[in-house]
């Protein structure tokens, strides 16, 4: 199973709202899935715990990843 990062875009599919939803949520700290860093005043990076979506969605790291595999295809 292929585990790379987990993007806002993938976390968002997964709860079933937007990426812009999951990116402000992260910018402004409503969501406790992972951090987000402003790196110029325009660029931000994201980096989402897949325990932390997994345990949120109610589901195992193994089950989360393979709903983003399934979601990618």
């Amino acid at each position: 199973m292929n585990r790379r990062k987990i993007t806002p875009n993938d976390a968002a599919r997964v709860m079933g709202c937007s990426g812009q939803f999951v990116r402000i949520g992260l910018q402004r700290g409503l969501l406790d899935i992972g951090d987000a860093v402003q790196l110029t005043a325009k660029r931000w990076t994201y980096c989402i715990s897949p325990a932390k979506l997994a345990e949120r969605q109610g589901m195992s790291v193994d089950e989360l990843y393979k709903e983003i595999e399934r979601n990618r295809s």
